[in-house]
């Protein structure tokens, strides 16, 4: 075989790369542009060092190949503290930067905390507040609560542009994990627990939303689109859903959280006010003891002056006091 036609053979698989979409190299949400750019600017500041390393390497394969007779060789060499001040001060000064560039965005770009812009050069205004969504992984679809709006939707996500949103997360059975590339970094999300991720998007559009954490089966249908609109359109999304949509109570849930590979949208034009509570405190359903009850009652009784913790209505009466707590969200901070 021909080094050309070895060549074209090696690089014939990198074609297929032309329909692949770089989602990570491409976003439409000011988080994740801040992300891609650290990426990229560590990525650049690596190879610095790589390229080098990389160059040095063919050239001394080349000087030092076996025809080249014309190449000096001191058997006697074995020290250089010139070149062995670069060989350790290059990577530890690449070290330092790319630490100091991952510590800064790391903290910049934390999830839970609250957007203090929407976009370069456009910081958010005064009084602005975001759009809760109340996100829930089940088995192999995502349920999305719009609390400000009084609907939900499954597999389906609409946002309006430029507009911060605060998604509040959980699992209802296994250990998922929200991305949308375009739009932020992944979140995980697990059941009893809830994860906060702060994020906006800046150009309208679909685009996918998936888990990127195995969770069995149904794995690879477990997809959602995430639809970026201009507020009048958003507003258009929201009345549809309310004219279509059906009611979500728990009846409703429990048949919806049964596994499911594929499912369809589906609307909910209004749901139980404390459903997404519920869920996350593990007691969907009346006379279900909730995990902070549980939590409240291994703690033992509270100490003097401090408030006992909530619990939810509907759920089974503190055994110790015989009283049931009015519901209040364990993590609605």
């Amino acid at each position: 075989m021909t080094v050309k036609r070895l060549r074209g053979l090696l690089l014939s698989p990198l074609a297929l790369l032309g329909g692949c979409h770089l989602a990570l190299l491409d976003p439409s949400g000011d988080v994740a542009r801040q992300q891609s750019d650290v990426m990229i600017v560590t990525t650049i500041i690596m190879m610095l060092i790589i390229v080098p390393v990389l160059i040095a390497i063919g050239v001394v394969a080349w000087r030092y190949r076996a025809s080249n007779k014309q190449a000096r060789y001191d058997a006697e060499w074995d020290h250089s503290p010139q070149l062995e001040l670069v060989v350790w001060a290059g990577p530890l000064l690449i070290i330092i930067a790319i630490g100091a560039i991952s510590w800064i965005g790391t903290h910049q770009l934390d999830p839970y905390r609250p957007l203090d812009r929407v976009a370069k050069g456009q910081p958010v205004a005064a009084g602005t507040k975001p759009l809760e969504v109340d996100v829930v992984s089940l088995r192999w679809k995502w349920l999305f609560f719009y609390p400000q709006y009084g609907i939900a939707t499954v597999n389906q996500l609409a946002a309006p542009v430029d507009v911060p949103i605060r998604f509040k997360m959980t699992s209802d059975a296994m250990m998922d994990a929200f991305s949308v590339p375009e739009l932020a970094g992944m979140v995980y999300t697990m059941p009893g627990m809830q994860t906060v991720l702060h994020a906006v998007i800046n150009k309208p559009g679909q685009y996918r939303g998936f888990s990127a954490n195995y969770s069995g089966a149904g794995f690879t249908d477990m997809r959602f689109d995430f639809e970026g609109m201009n507020t009048h359109d958003f507003d258009a999304w929201v009345a549809r859903v309310r004219a279509e949509g059906s009611e979500l109570d728990t009846k409703a849930y429990d048949r919806l959280r049964q596994p499911e590979r594929d499912a369809p949208v589906h609307y909910y034009a209004r749901f139980e006010p404390d459903l997404y509570t519920r869920i996350l405190d593990r007691c969907i359903d009346p006379g279900e003891l909730c995990m902070s009850q549980m939590m409240s009652t291994d703690a033992g009784p509270p100490m003097q002056g401090m408030h006992e913790p909530p619990v939810h209505a509907g759920a089974a009466s503190l055994v110790d006091t015989g009283k049931t707590v009015p519901a209040q969200a364990a993590a609605a901070h």
